[in-house]
């Protein structure tokens, strides 16, 4: 047989994406099998999107100038879109921490798939996810009278990248923190902060209503740039020096997952 008749191999980055596309398959069909864990992780967000609007609107709505529900309601959404994000990712370092306690890890050790996909198929699942809840939060918040008249079309483009971004960031975090969990309630206790950041930002308030002296730790923690620059871009505020500061925090802490989720992975002997 001559060379030129020979198969082709197919090559390492081949067979690392049909993997991770199998990965991710596995994902997103145990999230339909067992959705009430992201409806749960839902509630949260939407629910504090009316009770902020409906019972707290009129009252906190003073705090950013006046204008009403209908102002409160435009200042709200844009934090509330990240805290949406924030939530359904507590679902993946919950997945996460299954995958390692259940057993099906060590199964996929002895089989011939490339090793990083297991992870890969989980970060990808749970940014489509968090692109989804996103939608759906969005959709209640349009319900309830939001509105983003003067974004022209590059700037929600910009806004669904920046989503995207911060999706991917926190998951990668997240992805961690279900690999050092010993259990899943030990997963979704380590990934609460990514829920109470949003409270300490200013997602409800603005920073110079805070205290002085936690108007730093607010003021540049992950959350507020990038829901400073949601606004602008959104809104039309002035962002400022923000969007460097989110795409730099979600850069950061990408990287920051990846490495720990990529070593901890590699060395655990569960």
């Amino acid at each position: 047989m001559s060379t030129a008749q020979l198969p082709t191999q197919p090559s390492r980055l081949t067979l690392a994406v049909r993997d991770s596309a199998t990965m991710l398959r596995r994902n997103l069909l145990h999230a339909r099998r067992y959705p009430s864990l992201t409806l749960n992780l839902l509630l949260t967000p939407i629910m504090l999107l009316l009770l902020f609007v409906y019972i707290f609107g009129g009252t906190m709505s003073e705090g950013i100038g006046g204008g009403g529900r209908s102002a409160y309601i435009a200042y709200l959404v844009p934090g509330l879109l990240l805290m949406t994000i924030g939530s359904t990712v507590i679902g993946t370092a919950v997945s996460v921490s299954n995958d390692m306690t259940e057993g099906i890890i060590a199964r996929f050790r002895t089989m011939a798939i490339h090793r990083g996909s297991v992870l890969v198929g989980h970060v990808v699942g749970s940014v489509l996810q968090s692109v989804a809840s996103v939608v759906l939060v969005g959709a209640v918040a349009v319900a309830i009278g939001f509105r983003s008249t003067d974004a022209t079309v590059l700037e929600w483009l910009a806004a669904f990248g920046l989503l995207v971004l911060f999706a991917m960031a926190l998951t990668w975090i997240a992805v961690g923190m279900g690999l050092v969990s010993p259990n899943a309630e030990a997963a979704s206790n380590n990934a609460m902060p990514l829920i109470l950041l949003p409270l300490l930002s200013s997602a409800f308030v603005p920073v110079d209503a805070m205290p002085g002296w936690f108007q730093p730790i607010a003021e540049y923690q992950p959350f507020t740039p990038a829901i400073e620059t949601l606004r602008g871009l959104l809104l039309g505020t002035e962002i400022g020096v923000d969007g460097w500061l989110a795409v730099g925090w979600c850069l950061g802490l990408a990287v920051l997952g990846y490495l720990w989720s990529t070593a901890r992975f590699n060395s655990d002997p569960r």
